[in-house]
């Protein structure tokens, strides 16, 4: 989990997300989340803004015990598309929409891109140029 502090730059935020292919940043101020940064909320990013301009505030945060089901009720209902994840006051996660898609898709067990193999095979196919004389492929 990535987390900023509110004082940092919206700008400074937008640029993180990017680099670390995140969507979300978990605000934190003194070891309490605060709020929530999406990748839509720092689009809006003015010069100068602060993250706690542009956060999603009040956050709404999961126990880290809690069902699948209760992490996704809770995020259809207030339609946001990640949740931080707490111990206590702790923060030690994050649900997202992408997590719970890949667990009602199956791909926790699936291989990953890079273990996936490729098909060599050879099909038929159809010559790709354009007939002149009728215009179709």
């Amino acid at each position: 989990v990535r987390t900023v502090p509110p004082a940092m730059p919206a700008a400074k935020a937008r640029s993180l997300m990017r680099t670390d292919r995140i969507h979300h940043l978990v605000v934190v101020e003194r070891g309490r989340v605060v709020g929530v940064l999406s990748a839509r909320d720092a689009g809006a990013v003015r010069d100068g803004r602060p993250v706690r301009e542009l956060m999603a505030k009040p956050v709404v945060t999961i126990e880290q015990d809690a069902t699948v089901r209760k992490a996704a009720n809770a995020m259809r209902g207030r339609t946001i598309g990640c949740l931080p994840v707490t111990s206590g006051s702790r923060l030690v996660g994050i649900v997202t929409t992408s997590d719970l898609l890949d667990v009602i898709g199956g791909a926790q067990g699936r291989p990953s891109q890079e273990e996936r193999h490729t098909l060599n095979y050879k099909s038929a196919h159809r010559s790709h140029r354009r007939r002149a004389d009728t215009g179709v492929w």
